[in-house]
């Protein structure tokens, strides 16, 4: 992977986090929109860790599959990954 790891690691605990704490809000019965507010926001961690990971593939893995002399193959599978993640995210 050549995303930053740290970043990510970091990230991801801290999604882990909250659903921990979205766990235990649900467990106490606790209001709906305090636990949709919790989801949200832990949902907005994901998306940004997300966009880092696929920020950083393309930045290196898609960068060296062009500029490291790949066959034409290669580069076409790189592309055809991100076309299909930005179709899933659409």
């Amino acid at each position: 992977m050549k995303a930053n790891s740290e970043a990510v690691f970091r990230l991801l605990k801290t999604a882990r986090g909250q659903i921990d704490g979205i766990i235990k809000m649900v467990d106490e019965d606790q209001y709906c929109i305090d636990i949709v507010n919790q989801i949200m926001a832990c949902d907005a961690i994901l998306r940004k860790t997300m966009k880092n990971v696929l920020h950083d593939h393309i930045s290196g893995c898609v960068r060296d599959a062009f500029a490291g002399g790949n066959n034409e193959a290669e580069q076409e599978k790189k592309i055809d990954e991100i076309i299909s993640i930005i179709t899933k995210l659409g």
